[in-house]
């Protein structure tokens, strides 16, 4: 088993490494913590990404 640092996680998402971290505080993407370390197996990305992966709670929000 493969452990990913978010910033191999963000490349392989085409996303924010900000981005990546909120979804790791919300929940939504599986991690392992190792101290402040966080970590995602490949594993876990792959499903997360088969199952259609979810999005941050509130979706696309207008300011008005």
């Amino acid at each position: 088993m493969r452990l990913l640092k978010i910033h191999q996680v963000a490349k392989v998402l085409d996303m924010t490494e900000g981005r990546v971290y909120e979804l790791c505080r919300q929940q939504i993407l599986p991690h392992t913590r190792f101290g402040r370390q966080i970590r995602i197996s490949e594993e876990q990305l792959q499903k997360y990404i088969l199952s259609g992966g979810k999005s941050l709670p509130g979706g696309w929000k207008k300011e008005v």
